[in-house]
């Protein structure tokens, strides 16, 4: 038993335990995610989109768009989420997006708490749908994943990409970048990246 005034018992579990997503739930998620896209293509934004659910796997607490290339959907509602909602209770969300969240997003994300990253389409999906040398978008050669395995201290779960809601991104988002990438960049392969 803690003595009275002690830290123990009072400070919150910062690793609660997570609900396991059911597939609809997934397909839930990154439906909403889609919805906040098509929302952000309408006025003429970037084709990114990112929602926080919440621990029950269906409430949707937050949403955003991209903004600009430093102010990503996932790192800005991240960020906004960190301000309204408790360590422990992030640990217990999802964000879903409709991409792979770059490095900066997933360090956001690591930092804000979130203990669920659920994406449709892959950064090399993103990179051949944008083509190289694409101004609007300079696709990095990294994966969530491999970022977060320097990441010990936490066991974030990344689910992604998912092939089905995967192909739905990819096309809808080649409305928006078939408009900004040289016909020439369609064919270009991709550079290869020196260890």
């Amino acid at each position: 038993m803690a003595e009275p005034g002690s830290a123990e018992g009072t400070t919150p579990n910062l690793f609660p335990e997570r609900k396991p997503m059911t597939p609809a739930q997934i397909a839930s998620g990154i439906q909403a995610a889609l919805t906040v896209q098509r929302r952000a293509v309408a006025f003429g934004k970037r084709p990114f989109a990112a929602v926080l659910i919440g621990p029950d796997n269906d409430e949707v607490l937050l949403t955003h768009q991209s903004v600009d290339q430093v102010n990503h959907a996932e790192s800005s509602l991240a960020r906004l989420a960190y301000k309204h909602y408790p360590k422990e209770f992030l640990w217990q969300c999802s964000l879903f997006s409709t991409w792979e969240p770059c490095g900066m997003c997933t360090a956001t994300i690591y930092w804000a708490h979130i203990g669920r990253i659920v994406f449709a389409g892959s950064n090399d999906q993103l990179y051949e749908l944008t083509g190289p040398g694409n101004k609007e978008n300079f696709t990095m050669d990294w994966h969530t994943k491999d970022i977060l395995k320097g990441c010990p201290q936490k066991n974030i779960e990344v689910t992604g990409p998912l092939e089905d809601e995967g192909r739905i991104v990819v096309e809808e988002s080649d409305k928006y970048w078939s408009k900004t990438r040289p016909v020439s960049d369609r064919t270009t392969e991709r550079p290869q990246l020196s260890s």
